[in-house]
Formats: structure tokens, C-alpha cells, sequence
């Protein structure tokens, strides 16, 4: 074979023979382009506002693409791979974070399906609809823990527990990289944000977080660490400041962490404008130590930054970044390239908009998913309807078609989305329907009172549809106030005056305070924001076609002040004090909560053995009766408790869930098989793990059993 044979251009020879030739290959400068990311096509996204860049260099290593169509994706490679020296393709990534143009529930919701197989059906569907648009890479799932509800982007993750973040960010990663990277509809996935974002300080976006190395380990680390696992390709890192140092400039976390202690081979990329931001959290003087400080932590792209665009080959002939650090940034980037399939198949095949987008299959999968996301807080007994005549529809969610999207809707367009007026309607045909908007989100105005409150004076039952725009949640979206709007209270206020029995049926993007609103419904569905496909599951759950199933993967406050509130807390001082004063200190609404059509037993917990030894696994049984009237899908959690820690440890910790459906009279047997050193276990401040010898409980609904560690 000749020397200056081109040998990562042959498909047949070993990725990583072919990432080292190609890399032999280059300039510092070809190099240092490859390592910054740009955007391509109008950006309409609020808080990423950006100028087109209109002279892109043929040797750039990757755009966001804000198109929708493959046509000016493809002639952008195009010039990458004919007027670039040594014809390295471009990687196109994109926020897709809950769907494409079919689109999803927030993932907060996802999250309360208690779903993953339903999720990774969704992040495939996902997955289809980008890459047949000319994407390769989603900026997806986002794993951070939160337990504060005032920051907007608690939306976008999965809840407040990090087992929970690490199952459906398992879930995601497998529905877009499907079996392999290289499929005609796999996309490469990131994990975002890392680490410690969710912690933010009073729910504050972009803030200072304090996290103690133990806390890290336990609580906001474990579902980076499992999602790896499922063969993630990409992280993101994060904005906030973590204990001093940035998450974008912290060794710690991005080298010491994720390459030496997990030996993550995968590529890290900026968030937008994370390096630049460097100096506004004070650690860089200037945009050039800013770059010298992320590409020497770990950050292999800057994101919109032009940090390492303007300064990283002068970093490196200074010293500053020595080239082995550079190198391996390049070899990250290339080798996702080649697992991509891009070298081989750099253009998007031109398709029609209806073949991509929207089938009938993945309408279903997204119906299904906002069925089973969506949660009964409260039910005196009044749904499911029946023989209803009369139904008053009121408030400003009701005949609403784009705030259904919620946050990051990707490029959902308001005539494909379903309103719930339109869908209790079609569901409920034999039924009298009269609407009313009554008021808007947010305002003064009561005009819309009178026309609501003859409605509702006319109907049998009213269904209240109230909540949040859409775009009240996510990025730059913190609220100091989340209760429900005074002026969507005054009209319930004046509904639940006339006496008629009332469904809440709420749309938000984060757990809200809901106050008098809960003593003025008799029943309250969380529908959260269900995407576009989403009327007919709240219909269907009013009707009783539908048994709603979600429960809670946040907690719902009954005070701001309670703030942060969750249930994986660890022990107080003391047990019978330190309580408020002037309200309960109990949450509204407790992770896991959610109400059914049926009743559900459980029986007595069994285990393979009782008396254990480090390095051992147990099989923990435990049989669920459906002795209701309904057929029901049911959420079983395991949970493990260890009083006596020499780090102590919350009261409990969810380590297993399993959903299933349970047909009315029957029983189903639910199985987990437990290991003792992963699960029973804990880590230390270095992230090292220890057993202890003693008592370690296992919980399951109102069941417990004593396991004996020896």
C-alpha cells in the first residue's frame, strides 16, 4: 500500500486505523476548524438568537441546522466535501429534545409514564423525522436532577430523581442511535446537561451551584453514568458554576470523571456560548483564556463561542494547549464522524415532507405517550363522565392549539395539533358542548367572566382547562411565582360558586401551586404539555375509554415556600420538630402519586433470601391484584432504605419500577432483581462505592421487608 494512499477513504479498513490517518493528515488549522460549531438556516428559537453565518469555511466541523428540508444541508456539505482540502463531511445537530415535526409531551411528562420502552418509541420516531431532514445529532436527553420547579427548564429532564433521569436517559439514547449509528434513521445523542445544571439556585437559570463532591456522586452524577451505558456518543456541558469552578472548565467532572474514571471515548461539546460565558462566572480574564481553560478541561467543541476559532492555534504555538490535548479533541470529533457513516454517505436523500413526517404509526406512538404521561392528582369520584348531557369547556387552554407544544417544540406547526375542545368534542358525541374561553393566561381582564359563568350555569358538569403558556417553561424561563394566575383562580372561584362539579384539567411545564384551585375541583388531571396529539388522550381519560396510569416524577408543592421539596431527602436532627410553623410541611402532591379508575392490592413481599453477602444478588417478589372495575396499568417501585450509614443516606431510594397492564380480577407477579453492591450500596465523596454490614429495608407501595447484610 502506497504511503500517500488515502486510507480514510476506504470503508473496509478499521475506524480507528482511519480516524489516526486522517488526523496525520492535517494542519493545526484544519484541526482548530473542525473543533467549532455554527449555525446554518433561520434560528427562530428565543433564547439562541443568532445571525446566519453567511461565509462558512469548507472546513468547519459542524453546524446547527435550523432547516427543515434537506436541500440547503446538502449543498452546505457539498462544499465541505469538494472545496475543502481533505473533504471531511460536516456534522448537523439540532434541539429536538421532544420531537421533530411529530411532537411529544415535555419529557417532564414522559417521565410520569413511567414508560421507557413507550419513550424510546418516541425518541425513535424522533430520531426518523430528524435525520430524513439532513440532522445527525440531537442536543438530547437532558438528565440533569432538579427538585425546583421555578427553573424553567425542569421541563426538559425527568424528574427529581436521578435513577429515574438514568433509565429514560437510557431509554433516549437507545431510541435515537437505534442498533446502529451509521441506520438511514439513527441519530448520534448527547447528554446534557454535565453536571449539576438541575441544581440550580433558587431556581435561577445560569447560576452559581453549590454541590458538595458527595452530593455529585450520589444524586447528579448516576444518570450520566448509566446512560454511558447505553453507548451515548456525546454530553454536553453545562452552564452553571459548580462549587467554584464551571462546568464547562472543570477538570474535575469532564477528565477526571467522565475519560480517566469512566473512560468515555465520546465527544463533548459546549453549550451555546458556555466558553465565552467563562468570563462573565469569573474564572477567564478574556475569550482567549476562556478557550485555553474549556479545550484544556475537556470541551472537545465550542458552541458559538469563536473562542477556538480566533485563538486556539495561537494557544497552541504559545504552549498553552499542547497539541496532544488538540489532537485528541480532533480524533473525538472525527472518529463520531466515521461511526456516523458520514464519510460514506455525507448527503440527506431528498424525501417528501409527508413520507418523513407524521405517519399514522408515529401519531399512535404519540397518543399513547401523552395517555400514559398524564396524571389524576385528585378524583372525589366525579370521572370518569358518564351520562352527562351538558358540559361547559372553559378557560384559556380550551380552544389553545400552540401552547399544547410547551417548550422546544422543534418545528411543530400549529395546524397539526389537536385542541382539547375539538377532542372532547369528537369523544364525547352524545354530549351537549358549550365553550368558553372566560379569560386569558395572565391580565386583569374579566370580560370573558359572564359568558363563562352562563356556560357553566347551563351545564352538568364543567371542565376547566387552565395552566401555563407554553413558553412559560424552559431555558431563561425561572419563575419566582409558579402558582396557578390569580386571574384563572377568580374565574374558577366564581364557576365553583354556582355548584356544578368541576374537572381541572391543567397544562404546565413544571409543577405548579395550585392553592384554593384543589379544594374548588372535584377532580384535577395533569395533562402537562402534551405536544400535538395529545386532545384525545384528555378526552379519553374524561370519558373512561382511557384509564389514566402517570404518576408523579416531581413533586407538586403546596407552598413556594417549601421550595426545594422532594421525596429522597435525607433525615432531620430531629424526627418530631422542625416543622413550619404556619402551614404543613407535607408536599400537595408526593413523587409517584397518581390516581387510577381501579383498585389495586398488593401482597406481601417475598425475597430469594434474606441474609446476604457483599457481591450477591436477591430476587425481591411481590404480586399486585387489579380488584377494581377497570383494567389498569400499574406502576410498581422498589425503594431501599438503610437507617444506619456511616454517610448517612435519604429515607429512601427508588431503585427499581416496572409497569405493566394488570386486567380487572387478575394478578401480576413483579420481580426485580436486586444487586447488593450496586443497589444496596452507597458512594463516598470520591465516588467509590461501600457496602456495610446491617439492616437494609425494602419498600414497595405500603410493604416492607428486612434484608441482613453480613
Amino acid at each position: 500500500m502506497k504511503p500517500t494512499e488515502k486510507l480514510y477513504t476506504d470503508p473496509t479498513v478499521p475506524l480507528d486505523i482511519r480516524v489516526e490517518d486522517l488526523l496525520s493528515r492535517m494542519t493545526v488549522e484544519e484541526k482548530v476548524i473542525q473543533l467549532n460549531q455554527y449555525t446554518l438556516g433561520t434560528n427562530d428559537i428565543e433564547n439562541n438568537k443568532g445571525v446566519e453565518v453567511k461565509n462558512i469555511p469548507a472546513e468547519i466541523g459542524s453546524l446547527i441546522y435550523f432547516g427543515t428540508e434537506p436541500e440547503l444541508r446538502n449543498r452546505m456539505q457539498r462544499h465541505a466535501m469538494e472545496n475543502s482540502r481533505l473533504g471531511i463531511p460536516i456534522l448537523f445537530g439540532y434541539d429536538a429534545i421532544h420531537g421533530f415535526r411529530t411532537i411529544f409531551p415535555i419529557p417532564l411528562a414522559q417521565a410520569c409514564s413511567w414508560n421507557p420502552a413507550l419513550v424510546e418509541q418516541g425518541c425513535s420516531i424522533t430520531a426518523q423525522e430528524t435525520k430524513q431532514s439532513g440532522i445527525d445529532w440531537t442536543f438530547s436527553p437532558m438528565i440533569d436532577v432538579s427538585r425546583d420547579p421555578r427553573w424553567g427548564r425542569v421541563a426538559e429532564g425527568y424528574g427529581e430523581d436521578p435513577y429515574a433521569n438514568a433509565i429514560f436517559g437510557q431509554a433516549a439514547v437507545r431510541g435515537y442511535q437505534g442498533k446502529k449509528l451509521d441506520d438511514s434513521i439513527s441519530i448520534a445523542a448527547c447528554l446534557k446537561h454535565y453536571v449539576g445544571y438541575g441544581a440550580s439556585e433558587a431556581g435561577r437559570d445560569y447560576v452559581y451551584t453549590e454541590i458538595s463532591r458527595q452530593t455529585l456522586w450520589d444524586t447528579y452524577l448516576p444518570p450520566y453514568e448509566i446512560s454511558l451505558r447505553s453507548g451515548a456518543a456525546s454530553l454536553m456541558s453545562s452552564f452553571n458554576n459548580i462549587s467554584g469552578i464551571p462546568g464547562s472548565a472543570n477538570h474535575y467532572t469532564l477528565t477526571e470523571i467522565l475519560r480517566n474514571k469512566w473512560g468515555f471515548r465520546g465527544l463533548v461539546v459546549s453549550d451555546w456560548g458556555a466558553v465565552l460565558q467563562l468570563i462573565n462566572q469569573g474564572v477567564a480574564k478574556d475569550l482567549k483564556e476562556a478557550g485555553k481553560l474549556a479545550l484544556n478541561a475537556g470541551v472537545d467543541i465550542d458552541m458559538m463561542s469563536h473562542s477556538y476559532d480566533k485563538y486556539l492555534k495561537e494557544l497552541v504555538a504559545e504552549k498553552e494547549v499542547e497539541p496532544t490535548v488538540l489532537d485528541e479533541s480532533v480524533r473525538r470529533l472525527l472518529r463520531l464522524k466515521f461511526q456516523l457513516g458520514l464519510f460514506e454517505n455525507p448527503y440527506t436523500p431528498k424525501t417528501e415532507a409527508s413520507a418523513r413526517f407524521r405517519r399514522t404509526a408515529s401519531l399512535q406512538v404519540a397518543e399513547e405517550l401523552s395517555a400514559q404521561s398524564m396524571v389524576l392528582l385528585k378524583n372525589d369520584g366525579t370521572l370518569p363522565l358518564h351520562a352527562v348531557k351538558r358540559l361547559a369547556v372553559i378557560g384559556p387552554m380550551a380552544n389553545n392549539d400552540h401552547d399544547m407544544l410547551g417548550c422546544w417544540w422543534g418545528h411543530g406547526e400549529d395546524k397539526d395539533i389537536h385542541k382539547l375542545l375539538d377532542g372532547i368534542t369528537d369523544e364525547l358525541k352524545k354530549t351537549e358542548i358549550r365553550y368558553a374561553k372566560g379569560c386569558d393566561f395572565l391580565g386583569e381582564d374579566e370580560s370573558g367572566f359572564k359568558e363563562a359563568l352562563q356556560a357553566a350555569k347551563w351545564a352538568d358538569v364543567v371542565v376547566m382547562c387552565m395552566g401555563e403558556k407554553g413558553n412559560w417553561s424552559g431555558e431563561n424561563n425561572s419563575h419566582a411565582d409558579i402558582t396557578l394566575p390569580q386571574i384563572q383562580q377568580r374565574l374558577m372561584q366564581k364557576i365553583h360558586a354556582i355548584g356544578k362539579k368541576v374537572i381541572l384539567v391543567l397544562a404546565n411545564g413544571r409543577p405548579l401551586v395550585l392553592g384554593s384551585a384543589v379544594d374548588m375541583s372535584n377532580a384535577i388531571l395533569e395533562m402537562w404539555q402534551p405536544g400535538t396529539d395529545g386532545a384525545s388522550a384528555v378526552a379519553g381519560i374524561l370519558s373512561g375509554r382511557i384509564n389514566p396510569s402517570g404518576k408523579l416524577a416531581m413533586t407538586f408543592p403546596y407552598s413556594q415556600g417549601q421550595i426545594p421539596i422532594y421525596y429522597n431527602r435525607r433525615s432531620s436532627a430531629r424526627s418530631n420538630q422542625g416543622f413550619y410553623k404556619d402551614m404543613t410541611s407535607e408536599p400537595l402532591y408526593s413523587f409517584a402519586h397518581g390516581l387510577s379508575y381501579t383498585h389495586y392490592s398488593y401482597g406481601e413481599l417475598s425475597a430469594s433470601k434474606t441474609t446476604l453477602s457483599k457481591g450477591e444478588k436477591v430476587k425481591v417478589s411481590v404480586s399486585v391484584t387489579n380488584d377494581g372495575e377497570h383494567d389498569g396499568m400499574e406502576t410498581v417501585f422498589l425503594y431501599v432504605s438503610d437507617p444506619y450509614s456511616r454517610i448517612s443516606r435519604p429515607v429512601k431510594e427508588l431503585k427499581r419500577f416496572d409497569k405493566r397492564m394488570i386486567r380487572k380480577g387478575e394478578t401480576e407477579n413483579f420481580e426485580f432483581i436486586l444487586d447488593v453492591n450496586r443497589d444496596l450500596g452507597f458512594v463516598d465523596d470520591q465516588g467509590n462505592l461501600f457496602v456495610e454490614a446491617g439492616e437494609v429495608k425494602i419498600c414497595i407501595g405500603d410493604k416492607k421487608l428486612s434484608l441482613e447484610i453480613k
